[in-house]
């Protein structure tokens, strides 16, 4: 049960296992990279000011149920 255990960990087969799988990776065009990065970065800001909106929101609900002033 050892041997087998560092069958499956030995470093050598590992590189050359990964490599093999990285070739059969259909890689994406320049233009699908940049196209999907702008999706992201779009969605990350929606999401953010999203966010930020609710956040102010309930500070202000909170703020005027404590009553706090500043």
């Amino acid at each position: 049960m050892k041997g087998d255990f560092l069958v499956a960990f030995n470093p050598l087969t590992y590189v050359k296992e990964s490599k093999a799988e990285l070739e059969k990776v259909i890689w994406p065009t320049r233009q699908e990279t940049l196209r999907l990065t702008v999706i992201v970065l779009l969605v990350a800001v929606v999401v953010g000011a999203y966010v930020a909106g609710l956040d102010t929101i309930f500070t202000k609900i909170t703020e005027s149920l404590l009553k706090v002033h500043k």
